[in-house]
């Protein structure tokens, strides 16, 4: 994949448009949707209190509205990840980003995490929703990302997803290889968390991700125009 290989569209076809800081205005999600529509985001990522005036805004628009569970730390109890699911579709949502326990990963309860996917999974499922499952590898071992891998390729949640973007650190062309090895066609990859150039985004999507968050969405089709110009 170069340059030359995929045009602006095809590669803004590919972004989740981020904007899930807590200071976040109503200006700044305004600006969010206006671009989402402008360049043909996928997604617009935001937190669960933004979905209601982000579904307003890309109303009769393509651009979906995707809500963070349980975000960034995960720490959440299943039963709250399940109203926080249930209570985003609701207001419209039509994607659900949740993070899974670490800690409980970290544990070896895989039973835990393999309910709390299958939940969160099922809900979006019934309701027509994409699901996508946050890993956050920088935090994980490498039989750890193998384990979430073969639960996902089990349970079928319609993505993994490397990063939240608030850990220490993001995507790699690592982790992409690795869940791209054990998920197979099984599920799809989405990479998040510090994609900030095309040559990087270039480089994801070659290796198989089929979604990619990104604060630098704008940035980096901008970038493709000029450089196809």
């Amino acid at each position: 994949m170069t340059v030359n290989d995929i045009t602006p569209a095809q590669l803004a076809g590919y972004f989740d448009h981020t904007q899930l800081r807590a200071y976040a205005t109503e200006a700044d999600l305004e600006r969010l949707c206006e671009e989402c529509v402008k360049y043909g985001f996928a997604m617009a990522a935001v937190n669960p209190a933004s979905v209601t005036f982000c579904k307003e805004k890309l109303a009769g628009s393509k651009v979906h509205v995707g809500a963070a569970v349980g975000f960034p730390l995960g720490q959440n109890t299943i039963e709250t990840k399940i109203f926080e699911t249930r209570d985003a579709i609701e207001k419209g949502a039509d994607e659900i980003d949740y993070v899974i326990n670490i800690t409980q990963l970290k544990e070896k309860n895989y039973a835990y995490i393999e309910k709390e996917m299958a939940s969160v999974t099922e809900i979006c499922r019934e309701k027509n929703v994409i699901s996508k499952v946050i890993f956050e590898n920088c935090y994980l071992t490498r039989g750890e990302k193998e384990e979430l891998c073969r639960i996902a390729a089990d349970v079928r949640p319609d993505f993994i997803k490397t990063s939240t973007g608030f850990g220490t650190g993001g995507a790699t062309l690592e982790d992409i290889e690795l869940m791209k090895r054990i998920t197979g066609d099984t599920v799809k990859i989405k990479a998040a968390g510090g994609i900030r150039t095309l040559e990087t985004a270039l480089a994801m999507i070659r290796l198989g991700v089929a979604r990619i968050g990104s604060t630098a969405s704008v940035q980096i089709t901008e970038e493709l125009m000029r450089r196809q110009v």
